[in-house]
Order: C-alpha cells, then structure tokens, then sequence
C-alpha cells in the first residue's frame, strides 16, 4: 500500500477548491480509518514503525507525525521503549495542546486575541504595521510548516505588543507553545496555511486603516476557522459558541 503521493480531497472546511492531501494526512486517515473499523481494537499494539513504513511505503518522519497526529486526538498512547498503544476508537472532541486543551485555548483567545485586535488597530505604531508586514510576507512565500508555524505564533504575538500593554503579550506567551502545537496539527491535518494567511492578511489590513471594528471582525473570523476545523477534524459538531459582542459565532461542523 503506497501512501507516499499525495492525493487530492475537497472535504477540509472552507477549502475554496479541492486540495491536495499530503502523505501524512494518508497515513493518518488510513490509521485512523483501521482504528474506528476496529481493525485495531483498543488495548492493541500498533505494528512497530519499521512495520508501518513497510507496509505503508512511507518515510519515518510521515509515519511519526501520522502517530503524534492520532495521540493528539486521544487514539493512541505511546509508551518508551514499549510501543504506540490504541486506547479509543473515536477521537476526542477536545484534544489537548501541550499544557492546554484546545476549548481552554479557544476561549481564553475569544476573549483575549478579540479585544487586542481592536486596541492595536487604533495604538499600532508604523513600526508595529512594518513589522506585521514584512512578517506575513514571509509567511505567505514559507513553504515549510516548522518556520510557519513559527511565524504564526510570532504573528499573534506582533498584534499583541501593538495593543500597547505588556500584559496581552504575557498572557500569549504563556500559552505560546500549545499554539504552536494547535497551528502544526491544523496544518499537518486540516491544511489551513493558506487560508489562515488569508485570516491573517485581513487582520493586518484592519490594523493598516486603522479600523478598530475590522480588526475585531477579522480576529473573530480567525478564531471561529481555527475551531471549526478542529471540530471537522475530531468528527464532531459543537454548538456556536458566544462572542465578544455577545452574538453567537459562526456555526461548527
């Protein structure tokens, strides 16, 4: 079986044309396919990775973000020295990042990431917009996902030191690392680096007018694409959650 060559999938959320699926969202797919028939049931052994590779036709590395793919949505545990472990046969709906789950992370960003938008719109300095700028040009030609992902978090960061108060930049440096870990997955699974650089331009324009409701509009947008393809890929459907603004989000699924 070769799951090396990618293949082409138009069943990722948002995606405006049919997209080309990487090795490791085949290995994965196939893997967690195996687990949900129960072809491997819960308490199994996966086969060793020298085993999967031969049997998939992939390299190690594809085959080792596959498996930390499936561990973040709570299929498998890996145990040193022992092997990978199936102990569910569905995903979770709240996978965890690092120290963090991923509604902890969405909530805290609703009600954090929102507001500073707003404030950097109208305290940005011009340094500040250059310094956005140049940063999403580099992202936008970055064709590989650990610089990316990055950049993405350096990204959040940037808008947070333009609010003009240390603490926003505090609070996303705290959670930094589980970011940076939530943006890989979503790109090693969802494949949302284009879109999310679309996201990320349309904040960088509201901070470039000046537009304090755009900014806000445009980091809302963001986060609800980030948790609606975490839930398109966990296989579940939340209920929209409340903004801000106190509207209801867009719809999940």
């Amino acid at each position: 079986m070769n799951l090396s060559d990618s293949q082409t999938a138009g069943d990722i959320p948002s995606a405006p044309v049919p997209r080309r699926v990487s090795a490791m969202e085949a290995v994965l797919s196939h893997l967690r396919g195996a687990i949900e028939r129960g072809d491997y049931a819960v308490g199994d052994k996966l086969p060793s990775e020298a085993e999967l590779c031969r049997r998939l036709e992939v390299s190690r590395p594809v085959l080792r973000e596959a498996l930390r793919a499936l561990q973040t949505m709570g299929l498998t545990v890996s145990r040193t020295g022992k092997g990978t472990f199936v102990v569910s046969d569905g995903a979770v709906a709240d996978p965890t990042f690092g120290d963090y789950t991923a509604s902890d992370l969405l909530e805290v960003r609703r009600h954090v990431e929102v507001p500073v938008a707003g404030y950097a719109a109208v305290r940005r300095t011009p340094e500040d917009l250059d310094h956005l700028t140049h940063l999403l040009e580099r992202m936008e030609r970055e064709t590989d996902t650990t610089a990316w992902v990055a950049m993405d978090t350096l990204f959040h960061l940037t808008v947070a030191e333009a609010a003009r108060n240390p603490v926003f930049r505090r609070v996303i440096e705290e959670i930094r690392d589980a970011l940076a870990r939530q943006s890989a997955f979503l790109n090693d699974v969802g494949g949302r680096r284009e879109q999310a650089n679309r996201e990320h331009r349309a904040i960088v324009e509201a901070l470039a007018d000046s537009s304090e409701q755009d900014a806000v509009e445009a980091m809302q947008h963001h986060l609800a694409r980030v948790e609606s393809t975490l839930s398109t890929i966990v296989g579940t459907a939340h209920r929209a959650a409340p903004t801000t603004d106190g509207t209801e989000g867009e719809e999940r699924g």
